[in-house]
């Protein structure tokens, strides 16, 4: 058989001369709705990597990408693949020093950004010596007043390229794309992406009972280019030649729901959060969304009430899907088997809250600390590891290489069982599980099950130190806009949906929740915050 190595830049060539005409629609940074389609982002494509070729880089050097989802970062995306570079998406939403850490550990040699970020680059800047190149994704008419070095608008930047410029010849097993995870515990580490591992990644991900992306689909993925490659999407949307509707900088409710409903949108994927502010934006207005059929979920667990909302409510199918950086991200989805689709309602929506069966390319066990595999019997708590085609072997530069064995396991951090069925449960991150009198408690079923109570917004659970019992589940809420909740309230809405050991020992209420970058609850801000929490059981 043919050696047809695996290159991110065939996907954008298949588009091209099979969906060249298919729309790639952006709501732009500088703010009107811009319209292309694959062949012209084919074509800009190769003159990005004719430019960057022309201005001396080439293999292996590291392209920063600072960006919304856009059609011009998909480009960039492309061209920088094209020429045996690398792409490495910066995340905006992590703090200055982070950024500057990041950029630095991978030695970046360009930075190419939005203009929304033109103030946070410029503060950078000073600290990120390696950069030699700045881009702003934008035309001369909105190149910021900032001081950089060697600053200029991307489209004067591929202007001179070659747009018949032939791709670089290379070896699929060349770095493509480099990501770093979330650092919630420690600096962030890198995840360098094979031209193999994507292509194979939007392979398995493509699987029907998987994201299942068709021509006839029109997509909408929320979740950010650089949130784990927005979960393969720029690379799936092209070779099935789905409609693509890219967000750009206003993810709020009602910017969303306006790309929604004019462009037709069919599919979205976006982390809970992103759903929460649509649910409420529609509950307000009243307004329908007759034209979106699924929603993928993912990046932290969807609560069960917001799946129950969404299906019921407004008739949207959700899947319910976990994954990581290290995984490419995708790991499992909340497909539901031929023989539960019978099932009522109810027992249907049980299968859907649990984070799912994983596609062909995910091997998957659980183990004790001792590295002994346990049982599929749903019950078990065990720490997860994973391996794969698509699965990191080790981190860039070789960190945290304890995450690893020697039979290519890696060890995600989460502690999960897995059923008779093959689906799998994350029951919490192993530094969040709450250890009480020996046993273990899972914070994030506390949490689904409080955030199902009609006043509540968000819900987080953290242990607090207990002197008997070692740790005691401490449940922090965010009342709903108006909403008057009570903790003896909250507390009897528990009542009966878990253990009674596993019961709050005390409620606190806050404003708000902090998240990471990418999305998920801040945990160690929150223990630093209650650490010292006396719950009012254990003071009386």
């Amino acid at each position: 058989m043919q050696d047809w190595p695996l290159l991110v830049h065939k996907i954008i060539d298949h588009a091209a001369l099979y969906h060249g005409q298919r729309e790639v629609v952006t709501r732009s940074a500088e703010g009107p709705i811009v319209r292309t389609d694959y062949a012209a982002i084919a074509r800009r494509s190769r003159q990005m990597a004719s430019a960057l070729d022309r201005a001396g880089f080439g293999l292996g050097d590291r392209i920063a990408t600072l960006g919304w989802n856009t059609a011009r970062h998909m480009e960039t995306w492309y061209g920088i693949t094209g020429i045996g570079a690398i792409y490495h998406t910066l995340n905006p939403r992590l703090f200055p020093d982070q950024l500057a850490y990041i950029v630095n550990h991978a030695e970046d040699a360009a930075l190419f950004f939005d203009i929304t970020f033109a103030g946070l680059v410029e503060q950078i800047a000073p600290k990120i010596p390696s950069v030699r190149q700045y881009v702003a994704l934008t035309d001369r008419a909105h190149l910021p007043a900032i001081h950089l070095p060697n600053l200029v608008a991307y489209e004067d930047f591929i202007a001179g390229g070659a747009p018949d410029f032939a791709w670089k010849e290379f070896d699929e097993q060349t770095g493509c794309g480099l990501c770093y995870t979330s650092g919630t515990t420690g600096n962030p580490k890198g995840v360098l992406y094979s031209h193999r591992s994507n292509v194979l990644h939007a392979l398995i991900a493509g699987q029907g009972d998987a994201l299942g992306v068709r021509n006839a689909d029109t997509v909408l993925p929320v979740v950010p280019m650089f949130h784990a490659n927005a979960w393969a999407m720029a690379f799936m949307a092209p070779f099935s030649g789905a409609k693509l509707v890219l967000p750009g900088p206003k993810l709020d409710g009602d910017s969303i729901c306006e790309l929604l409903t004019n462009e037709q949108v069919t599919m979205a994927l976006g982390v809970p959060t992103v759903w929460l502010g649509l649910l409420q934006y529609l509950e307000k207005t009243g307004k329908t969304l007759p034209d979106l059929k699924r929603v993928l979920v993912g990046g932290s667990a969807c609560p069960r009430s917001m799946i129950e909302t969404l299906e019921r409510k407004y008739g949207i199918e959700v899947t319910h899907a976990w994954g990581m950086t290290e995984m490419s991200p995708l790991g499992t989805l909340g497909i539901l088997k031929a023989e539960f689709l019978q099932l009522p309602y109810e027992q249907r929506l049980d299968y859907k809250c649990k984070q799912g069966h994983p596609p062909f390319g995910v091997e998957m066990k659980i183990t004790d600390d001792e590295n002994r595999e346990l049982p599929r019997d749903g019950k078990v708590f065990g720490r997860l590891k994973v391996r794969g085609p698509s699965v990191a072997k080790g981190y860039f530069r070789g960190e945290g290489a304890d995450a690893f064995d020697s039979e290519g396991w890696f060890d995600t951090g989460d502690v999960a069982t897995i059923d008779r069925h093959g689906y799998m449960t994350i029951t919490d991150r192993a530094k969040d599980v709450i250890k009480s009198g020996g046993e273990w408690i899972s914070s994030i079923e506390i949490e689904n099950i409080a955030m199902g109570h009609p006043g509540i917004a968000e819900a987080a659970v953290i242990g607090i130190p207990h002197p008997k019992w070692d740790e005691r589940p401490l449940l922090i809420a965010v009342r709903k806009a108006g909403a008057v909740v009570t903790r003896e309230e909250l507390l009897q809405f528990l009542a009966g949906k878990i253990a009674k050991w596993w019961m709050p020992d005390d409620v606190v209420f806050v404003e708000q929740i902090p998240h990471t970058g990418t999305g998920k609850v801040q945990k160690t801000a929150l223990r630093e915050q209650f650490g010292k929490h006396i719950a009012r059981a254990a003071a009386e």
